[in-house]
């Protein structure tokens, strides 16, 4: 049989990948050099091919190959195993035409095809990456009703080389329908949109938020067979919300085909209804937030200084009452408890919303999959998803505003328990203050508390539900008293009127929040890997000053207790298991002899980075640059994997040497 040209092309490409993604040319490297070195005789000068494939097929490199490579036909029709799919949270690897995938032919899929891009205009001068060669990439995450999805990511260019298909189910919410098939008329009444996030990787890992859009899939449900084809122009985020980054092609199909199509008018007036509804509803809100202002004005003059703030802007530009960005969240079984929430959102990096020029600080509050998938975010992005974690947790959550020393505005979060006890949560460090507020009645020589927190004033607290406004004589923290049914000292808005912008489903412009995914990183793999880096690194610096290296494995696996301690503490605030550790350690250092060890925390794998970083470090310098008798050097790594994959990196830096006065 003979093949054309171009797809005697494409197979080889086809047939290149594989053997990549199976790392087969590394295997093979590794049993030619055993071969030779166990079956080369000494007066024997070369193997014959015949040797070597004998050598190949033993070890079952072929037979893995032939297995792997397996041709599917690309009609879906032979693709349905009786056995119903669960519905998937997340993957990398999405379900594409050439793939077999588990689908129950009883329920309603939208089938979600990402066929290229193009006018990705910041990318025009872009070079083609050779083969192996690092580049930058663009990565687009997808959320729909709970499920989430992750294209393989594709190199930066003007027209990105997107060929990614995601099966997305449509529910029935409603118990006892579970197992009816979604028709027509009943996924017409599902607002629900996919929720589109464009994340670019560069060569050093750094993400950066390029587009988040919110594609209306309805359409397709008023086109002829179920299947429809759209042209999505996605803007930029920020300052450049008003600026086009590049078009998606996609392709939209309903399987199995839908029986009975709607008339595009019928569809048409359904989606206009709803945005009529979501108008006249964020409009009436508005008009309460007016008035609400005015009266909490009229309170004191001096309340138009104070940071109460009742809408954000999020990444598109668009602004949102701020109770909306704040919903009780369940962590399933990734997350166990409380603080545990809070060191996962504290790991998670901070940046501040990007500004071109000077001007101060620029606004940008996150819808939650946005956040996520860059996995860094401001000190609101930070705050809002602890609060939710908290509210899921059965907490009585807020989100405090407010601003910390030389009057920077600042986002906490803040627990009131009970028995009335009030408790700060700092999502960017994971720390929790109890708040004793100050009497300013009490005489000039009474004791009073003194503040641990870096907060200083608090204009507004909020969460899903309630917005309360401070209104006590003066917003100082310390002073303030969070009892938030006094209304003398917190003015709420009207639950009401929160609900009905705010609560899930009110109006079709809520972005839905999506599940948290577990983490898709090896710990112990990743451990080891950053590791062998750092001793390469550390080798080589000595090396130019002029210095040997002689490590120590022993010593740098006595260090693993202490960096599993560290994080412990970090977690639950209960330091554990020190005495052990330093036992450990003097009988491991002999007599005559010093030791130095230098512990530190990272948020991200970067070990060159991280080496950089601890060499500004004058004590670690000191351990890494170590001169002196029996100098052995220990260093130990331990990831630290949170939901998302998020992680807490800690590196310990040791050595010990002959003590010679």
């Amino acid at each position: 049989m003979s093949l054309p040209p171009e797809k005697a092309s494409e197979l080889k490409q086809l047939i290149h990948q594989q053997l990549s993604k199976m790392d087969v040319h590394g295997r093979i490297r590794e049993i030619l050099a055993e071969t030779i070195r166990e079956e080369l005789a000494p007066d024997q000068q070369q193997l014959s091919t015949e040797d070597l494939i004998k050598a190949l097929r033993r070890r079952g490199i072929i037979d893995d190959v032939m297995k792997e490579l397996n041709f599917v036909t690309d009609n879906v029709d032979q693709e349905l195993p009786s056995s119903p799919k669960q519905p998937v949270c997340f993957t990398d690897r999405q379900s594409t035409l050439l793939k077999k995938t588990n689908i129950d032919p009883t329920r309603r899929y939208l089938y979600l095809q990402v066929l290229g891009g193009k006018a990705f205009l910041e990318h025009l001068q872009e070079p083609e990456p050779l083969p192996g060669q690092a580049c930058s990439t663009f990565t687009l995450c997808l959320h729909f009703r709970n499920q989430r999805f992750r294209s393989k990511p594709v190199p930066c260019a003007c027209e990105p080389d997107f060929h990614d298909g995601f099966l997305l189910e449509v529910h029935r919410e409603n118990l006892g329908d579970g197992t009816r098939m979604a028709d027509s008329t009943t996924m017409l009444s599902i607002s629900d949109p996919v929720h589109m996030v464009l994340i670019k990787t560069d060569i050093f890992a750094e993400t950066t938020l390029v587009a988040s859009y919110f594609l209306e899939w309805r359409s397709v449900l008023g086109s002829e067979n179920g299947v429809t084809s759209l042209t999505v122009e996605l803007m930029g985020v920020g300052t450049e919300s008003k600026v086009s980054v590049g078009i998606l092609n996609i392709k939209l199909e309903m399987y199995p085909p839908l029986s009975q199509t709607l008339s595009q008018e019928v569809v048409n007036t359904q989606l206009a209804l709803e945005r009529q509804k979501t108008a006249e509803k964020e409009r009436l809100f508005l008009v309460y937030a007016k008035q609400w202002w005015r009266e909490y004005l009229q309170i004191r003059p001096s309340h138009n200084s104070r940071l109460v703030k009742i809408f954000a802007q999020d990444e598109n530009g668009i602004n949102r009452p701020v109770c909306s960005y704040v919903k009780p969240l369940r962590a399933g079984r990734l997350l166990d408890t409380p603080r545990q929430a809070a060191r996962f959102v504290n790991v998670l990096g901070y940046e501040r919303a990007p500004v071109i020029g000077g001007g101060g600080k620029q606004e940008q509050w996150c819808t939650l999959l946005a956040f996520l998938c860059r996995n860094k975010g401001d000190c609101e992005d930070h705050a809002n998803l602890l609060c939710s974690l908290l509210l899921g947790y059965g907490l009585e959550a807020f989100v405090c505003v407010g601003t910390k020393a030389k009057g920077v505005p600042h986002a906490w979060v803040m627990t009131c328990g009970t028995d009335g006890t009030i408790t700060f949560w700092e999502s960017l460090t994971g720390h929790r203050y109890i708040h004793k507020p100050i009497n300013p009645d009490e005489p000039p020589a009474a004791e009073q508390p003194k503040p641990l927190y870096p907060y200083k004033t608090v204009g507004c607290v909020f969460n899903h539900q309630m917005f309360l406004g401070n209104c006590q004589p003066s917003d100082s923290v310390e002073s303030c008293v969070f009892d938030l049914n006094d209304e003398s000292k917190w003015k709420p808005m009207s639950e009401e009127a929160v609900k009905s912008v705010c609560a899930p489903g009110a109006t079709t412009s809520l972005p839905p929040f999506p599940p948290l995914c577990a983490s898709t990183i090896d710990a112990s793999v990743t451990s080891n890997e950053i590791e062998m880096q750092l001793r390469l690194l550390v080798s080589e610096h000595r090396k130019d000053l002029g210095l040997t290296t002689v490590w120590e494995d022993q010593l740098s696996y006595l260090l693993s207790p202490a960096l599993a301690a560290y994080e412990f503490e970090r977690t639950t605030s209960i330091s554990a298991g020190n005495e052990e550790f330093q036992d450990a350690i003097r009988r491991a250092v002999p007599d005559g002899h010093t030791f130095k060890g230098f512990p530190i925390h990272f948020v991200y794998r970067n070990a060159r980075r991280a080496f950089a970083t601890c060499l500004r470090s004058p004590f670690c310098e000191e351990i890494i640059c170590c001169r002196g008798d029996q100098v052995r050097l220990a260093v130990r790594v331990r990831v630290f994997t949170y939901p998302e994959s998020a992680c807490a990196v800690w590196i310990m830096f040791a050595c010990k040497y002959r003590s010679v006065l």
